[in-house]
C-alpha cells in the first residue's frame, strides 16, 4: 500500500505525469505502475483526471464563502439541485452548525457578487452570510 499511497500523491500533484515518470518516483517497472494506476481508478480511490484552471486571467478575481440558511425550516432540503444551474458557485457544502450549506463562488466583481447573491436567495429561498476572500495561500491541497 505504501507504494500505492506514493502513486496517488504524485498522480495528486501532477495528474499528467508519464508512467515512465512514477516508475522512478516508486522504483517499479513501467508496466507494474501502469496496472497499478489503472486498479486505483477501478477501486475508485482515483476518479479522474481535471486541468487546475487560474481564475484571475479568466476574469474572476473575486472568491467568496456563502453561508445559506433555509428562510422556512418546513421547506424541502433541495437547495443544492435548485443552485446548480449557477456556474459561479464552484463548491457546494453541506455542514453542521447555524448554516445548511456553505458555497464557494468566484465572480468577477463585487457587482456581481451582489447579483450572485440575489440570484442564490431567489432561487432556494435562503438567507445569506457572506465572507470575501482577500487572498489565498494554498487551495485543492492533495489529502495525502
Amino acid at each position: 500500500m505504501d507504494v500505492d499511497r506514493a502513486l496517488l500523491a504524485a498522480l495528486a500533484r501532477d495528474g499528467r505525469a508519464s508512467y515512465t515518470d512514477l516508475a522512478e518516483k516508486v522504483g517499479l517497472s513501467v508496466s507494474a505502475v501502469h496496472q497499478r494506476v489503472r486498479r486505483l481508478e477501478q477501486r475508485g480511490l482515483i476518479t479522474g483526471y481535471r486541468a487546475t484552471l487560474d481564475p484571475k486571467p479568466l476574469g474572476l478575481p473575486l472568491t467568496a464563502f456563502v453561508s445559506i440558511t433555509p428562510i422556512d425550516v418546513a421547506q424541502p432540503d433541495d437547495a443544492p439541485a435548485r443552485l446548480a444551474h449557477l456556474s459561479a458557485i464552484e463548491e457546494c457544502h453541506s455542514v453542521a452548525g447555524v448554516e445548511s450549506y456553505i458555497l464557494k463562488v468566484r465572480v468577477a466583481s463585487p457587482d456581481a457578487l451582489e447579483h450572485l447573491l440575489q440570484d442564490i436567495r431567489a432561487a432556494a429561498n435562503v438567507t445569506t452570510r457572506t465572507t470575501v476572500v482577500l487572498s489565498t495561500f494554498y487551495e485543492d491541497r492533495p489529502p495525502i
